[in-house]
């Protein structure tokens, strides 16, 4: 975008005023240490729950099967319906809470460790270190012309970055149509329209996001580093140069007094900003790029523990203990204060009705609906008839006998039988007949209620409300 500003004449050429600032490809060095350990471990927690939860059996099922053309939610022992909404509201809530006690404590922790978008780019960065080599090996691979050596290189990673991608789409998928079903349908290319897209989408999202965008997601893409900072105060845990300690920083030889010469205790080696994944310099303070992965910090002290200097130069640690040099314990004090006991009792009692809700849930639902096309109608015996339609829905995975009773007029029953079978987690449908006697109520509508009862479980019972018509 060019623009001329008033103080220059028709003769000077114009201003160029970039919005966007132009990539420059980030090749991270690899670091060892605690928090790098720390990582990897998440990084293979998480990918087994994810890659590996979908294998689990229970009760002869998939352990965990959002089966969204049953319109069936299994996991392990329980079984969600569309009606259960209420509890994926509190999972959201729950998990948003979290998210915000955890980002007010230690600050970007979940990005740092287990948001998807670092895990697969750590995977995919370790095929790529597997294949290419370590930083300096990239470096000059990618400056060299392209030859044999380089395409098989390239060739392979890319290769494995896809396997990966269509692996995690299929894997993803698998948590949706049952998982046998879904290999059978792969094994005969017989994949559906919507699932055939989804391991493809989802399979080349991974590769472009985590392959090629990276720590751009980071930067631009992703809300949560927008708005981090409403979450962060004074004594939030942060990754933090200590420039009072490192400041003058420059390099020294062995046997010259650091101090005297007046220099800090950074020697400007530029390790913190090779390993860093995002490519920022933490020495210039706290940066919303900074996803708290700590890599800085691991190589830092390993530079402190070679020059022989106290670790710590880079850490975690928070504003105030930086401004007002406070121990570790005082840290630790400071942790406690209102915000987090705010997130923390919300979370809590959120935490408890959900649970308390879960455990008191009965696995019984019904819906009654009156025949409309028939609101009312003389039996043989001068009784008064309206007809129902119960929808009754077994929400546990064991069949039930159901028996079903009606009161609120005076001689209301049921016409037939009374007592329905519902295999397990099923919704089946189950008409009535019932009949009054024409003086047992009002003209119009007559509140009476349903009763439906497990014939083996007197506890499994629902009692619905609904209206009888009388001419």
């Amino acid at each position: 975008m060019s623009q001329v500003s008033p103080s220059q004449t028709p003769e000077t050429p114009p201003i160029e005023v970039s919005f966007y600032e132009k990539r420059k490809k980030i090749y991270a060095k690899g670091v060892r240490g605690l928090f790098d350990n720390w990582r990897i471990g998440l990084v293979i927690f998480t990918q087994i729950l994810f890659y590996g939860g979908l294998w689990l059996d229970w009760n002869g099922r998939q352990a965990i099967l959002l089966h969204l053309v049953e319109r069936k939610f299994y996991i392990f022992g329980l079984v969600f319906w569309p009606q259960d909404v209420i509890y994926l509201s509190a999972l959201l809530i729950v998990s948003a809470y979290a998210l915000f006690l955890v980002t007010a404590i230690a600050g970007r922790l979940f990005c740092g460790y287990a948001c998807p978008q670092t895990v697969y780019t750590q995977l995919f960065m370790w095929i790529e270190n597997w294949i290419e080599g370590e930083r300096n090996a990239r470096i000059k691979l990618d400056k060299a012309p392209l030859d044999a050596r380089k395409l098989r290189l390239k060739g392979t990673k890319h290769l494995l970055w896809l396997l990966l991608s269509l692996w995690t789409g299929f894997t993803l998928v698998g948590y949706f149509t049952p998982i046998e079903e879904l290999m059978e349908n792969v094994r005969t290319w017989n994949l559906g329209p919507w699932e055939a897209f989804w391991i493809f989408f989802y399979g080349g999202f991974t590769y472009l996001m985590a392959g090629f965008m990276r720590e751009q997601v980071c930067k631009y893409m992703c809300p949560y580093a927008r708005f981090q900072s409403v979450m962060f105060d004074p004594d939030t845990l942060i990754v933090t140069y200590d420039p009072a300690r490192g400041e003058t920083r420059g390099a020294r030889k062995k046997g010259v007094d650091a101090k005297a010469a007046g220099l800090g205790d950074c020697v400007d080696c530029g390790l913190c900003v090779q390993v860093c994944p995002t490519g920022i310099d933490i020495r210039n303070g706290l940066q919303y790029e900074c996803i708290g992965c700590a890599a800085c910090i691991d190589v830092c002290d390993q530079v402190m523990d070679k020059v022989g200097l106290p670790r710590g130069l880079v850490r975690y640690s928070t504003e105030n203990a930086l401004e007002k040099h406070l121990t570790r314990q005082e840290i630790i004090a400071h942790i406690v204060r209102p915000r987090i006991l705010l997130y923390t009792v919300i979370l809590a009692i959120i935490l408890g009705l959900t649970t308390w809700f879960l455990a008191h849930r009965i696995p019984l639902k019904v819906d009654i609906i009156r025949d409309r096309s028939t609101l009312a109608r003389e039996a043989d015996d001068g009784s008064i008839e309206n007809v129902y339609m119960l929808q009754i829905m077994n929400t546990e995975e064991q069949p039930h006998r159901y028996k079903v009773t009606v009161d609120g007029l005076n001689g209301v029953g049921i016409a037939g039988d009374s007592e329905v079978e519902v295999p397990a987690a099923t919704l089946q449908g189950f008409n009535t007949v019932v009949r009054v006697p024409p003086e047992s109520g009002k003209q119009g509508a007559n509140p009476i209620h349903f009763e439906i009862v497990a014939s083996e479980n007197p506890e499994i019972k629902v009692r619905e409300k609904a209206s009888f018509l009388m001419p």
